[in-house]
This record gives structure tokens, sequence and C-alpha cells, in this order.
């Protein structure tokens, strides 16, 4: 057998393209995986951010996906509900800001409500600045996989 029909051999009969479900489920497995890196990353690294275990970690980083992608969803949502006409365009960045600043507060009491003490982020305001930094890390470093990803096609 040649070494082209041995590896054509290996391939499935009929490749398919992924479903809109597959895509959705490896888009939110990925940024989970990316969230659990960054937090390990701070937790080891960082005084103000501690977490008690990997298992721990890894329930915190599905949280945070979770709890990103709702932020994000409501944003869209209500800013759905406002022009961008004029300085309705003010108004808009207005309304996101807040959505997402104060969305960081409800992250950090709902961490604290599913872990107690298990996950922390100390620090400047109670912590919440440091979950902004980690959030923001998380959110470049998905943002950097994606640009990477798309430059592969």
């Amino acid at each position: 057998m040649s070494q082209h029909a041995h590896s054509a051999s290996l391939m499935p009969a009929l490749a398919e393209p992924p479903s809109n479900r597959q895509r959705t489920f490896l888009r939110y497995y990925t940024g989970t995986l990316i969230d659990l890196v960054v937090l390990g990353l701070f937790d080891e690294f960082s005084d103000n951010v501690w977490v008690h275990s990997f298992s721990i970690a890894l329930l915190a980083a599905i949280v945070l996906q979770a709890l990103l992608k709702l932020t994000i969803g409501i944003e869209h949502w209500v800013l759905g509900f406002i022009s961008s006409d004029g300085w309705m365009k003010v108004v808009k960045l207005f309304v996101a800001w807040i959505i997402l600043f104060g969305s960081k507060f409800v992250i950090l009491e709902a961490l604290s409500f599913a872990f107690g003490d298990k996950v922390r982020f100390e620090g400047i305001f109670h912590g919440i600045v440091w979950l902004i930094i980690v959030v923001v890390v998380m959110l470049a470093a998905e943002e950097i996989v994606v640009r990477f990803y798309r430059r592969l096609a």
C-alpha cells in the first residue's frame, strides 16, 4: 500500500463541518481552559490571588467563563435598546461601562458564595482590582488565541 493510500485510510470517509452546537461547545471549552491557565498563573505568581486547589481553580474557571459570557450577553441585549445617534453614543458607552464594571462586583460575590475562602482576591478595594486585572488578562488571552486561530485558515 502506498503512503498516500495508507494515510487516506486513516481519515474518515466524510469530513463533516462542525455544527453550531459543536462550535459553541468548543468556544466555551477553550475559554474555560484559558481562564483556568490564567487563574492558575495568577495563583502561582501573585500574592493577591489565591486558589485552594486545582479542582477549585477548574470550577472557578467554569463559573468565571459562564458569568463573563452572561455579562457580555446582557451588555449586548441592553445596548440593543439604545440608539447610536449623536450624543446617545456617549450614553451607550456609559451604560456599557456600568454593566461591565458593575458585573465584577457580582462576579466577586458569586465566587465568594460558591467557594467561600477557597478562592480569594485580595488587595485594593477588597480584591476587586485584582479580580478586574485577572478578568482583563483572561479576555486578552482569549482574544489572542482567537486571532491566532483565525490566522491558521
